[in-house]
């Protein structure tokens, strides 16, 4: 074992390094990682309906892994680079040794204020490669929300195409722009840890993307039950708990910041989720798991765009409209809509992202507090409009932001679909969407037969070594129980 480590002045650690902020930003964004890998392919896996459990669980993993190269071979700098527009900075690889091993820099590009006086860039005390790990995390996670809105019908090699393409001309622009140093950073517009840049663009592609690629077939439409509610509250799990590292890895630093984010974070979550239980035993008689499972979701999505500025009180606040307001839209104007009603958005990701980081967006520029926006925003001086002294001027920064985001993610992503069209089908074949997983991949999720499926030792192999059955009294071969001589 070598003791290299702990020298004096070992040449893995520089001067600049903090060794705590180092191992917290990995662990957050291990956390981050943890949410996709395995918290939403398991969840995709169990809350669909059971043919479409491996092809959903598919998009999310595949999504993971397409990110991280594109990230590393061109997009990371396009969204935290040099800037090239206002929106977009100039993208190129970060896989070079002196790149990866210097001091880490948010923004990259040198900006002077309106006074001329130059603006100091955040420099986290960790080096590159944490950076650029810690915000793929974030990409990639955004990239597998979008697929709620599309899953048990999009053709998978269309998917395969729209990741990286969507990432380059959509994600970051979004990320350049509030984050990474555009216009939007130097404005004021208060993100925290990405309300808009991930939620509300996931949000809105999504439901793009659903509209572009059509909907389900109408049996899938019509019923749609989870195939295992225990996984899927797993994958929740993974979900909620990885928040921490969400939102509490966002000041890019172990601080007070981070602990403030935490606690609200799981906060906002709690008080969302009871808010819409409750709702669903008040209008429909029972509390509903998916429901709650919802709930929680819109309480870490609103909550993300404040959790490091807000206080607590207004962390209960955001919950309980964060558990109310989504909960209206999925389950009263979305029956009464039209559009809602055409655009077939699987797992509703329209209402528990786009809505829900709307409404975080904009509470933030209520309930954003003064010291604490002190201790994380690059602009000081920002509050939320209750905190008065043009503390209102936030709130309509909140605003321009969001339809910035909207019309950005509607737009890039319809040409990105239509040019996808061109070359390949955006919707599966109606044979492959009545068969779902065994035509599209040729895999089932669970070798399950009670539900009167024959066994067939051509698609279901073998069960240790046992012969193949021969038709008896149960009817035709059907699988009812195998005999095993060890």
């Amino acid at each position: 074992m070598s003791t290299q480590a702990y020298m004096p002045n070992p040449p893995s650690v520089p001067e600049w390094l903090n060794k705590g902020d180092n191992a917290w930003q990995m662990t957050a964004a291990t956390l981050v990682g943890l949410q996709s890998m395995p918290g939403l392919v398991i969840l995709y896996a169990s809350i669909v309906k059971k043919k479409w459990a491996v092809n959903s669980a598919f998009m999310a993993l595949y999504a993971f892994a397409a990110v991280l190269i594109c990230w590393v071979l061109l997009c990371y700098r396009m969204a935290f680079g040099d800037q090239l527009f206002p929106f977009w900075g100039k993208g190129a690889p970060a896989l070079g040794q002196k790149y990866l091993i210097r001091q880490a820099v948010v923004p990259e590009s040198v900006n002077y204020t309106r006074d001329g006086v130059l603006e100091v860039p955040s420099e986290p005390l960790y080096p590159m490669a944490t950076l650029v790990y810690f915000q793929f995390t974030f990409a990639a996670i955004t990239m597998i929300l979008l697929a709620g809105s599309v899953l048990g019908r999009m053709n998978i090699r269309a998917w395969m195409a729209f990741v990286p393409l969507w990432l380059i001309f959509s994600y970051t622009v979004g990320a350049f722009s509030l984050w990474g140093g555009g216009f939007l950073y130097h404005w004021g517009v208060i993100d925290y840890s990405g309300g808009y840049v991930i939620h509300l663009s996931s949000g809105i592609a999504g439901f793009t993307a659903a509209y572009w690629v059509g909907p389900r077939i109408k049996s899938d439409r019509e019923r749609f039950p989870p195939n295992n509610i225990l996984l899927m509250l797993a994958g929740a799990g993974l979900l909620w708990m990885g928040w921490s590292g969400f939102n509490g890895g966002a000041p890019y630093a172990a601080n007070i910041a981070a602990s403030v984010a935490v606690l609200n974070t799981n906060i906002c979550a709690a008080t969302s989720l009871l808010v819409w239980t409750t709702l669903d035993v008040i209008f429909f008689g029972k509390p509903s798991v998916i429901g709650a499972v919802q709930g929680m979701m819109t309480g870490l999505v609103c909550i993300t765009p404040g959790a490091g500025v807000v206080q607590s009180w207004a962390a209960i606040v955001m919950g309980i409209l964060s558990g109310s307001i989504p909960w209206f839209t999925m389950m009263i104007l979305h029956k009464k809509s039209v559009l809602l009603q055409k655009v077939d958005d699987t797992l509703g990701v329209f209402h528990t992202h786009a809505v829900a980081g709307l409404l975080g967006g904009l509470l933030t520029g209520l309930f954003a507090e003064p010291v604490l926006c002190n201790i994380v925003l690059p602009v000081q001086g920002s509050r939320g409009a209750i905190y008065g002294k043009n503390g209102g001027k936030q709130f309509v920064k909140q605003i321009v932001a969001a339809l910035f985001v909207i019309v950005w993610n509607l737009v890039s992503t319809t040409i990105i679909l239509l040019v996808i069209k061109i070359f390949l089908p955006l919707r599966m074949p109606d044979h492959e969407l009545m068969i779902g997983d065994d035509a599209v991949h040729g895999e089932e999720a669970y070798a399950l037969w009670g539900d009167g499926e024959k066994y067939d030792p051509t698609r279901h192999g073998a069960i240790f070594g046992a012969p193949e059955l021969e038709p008896n009294d149960h009817g035709n071969g059907a699988a009812r129980g195998v005999i095993i001589n060890l």
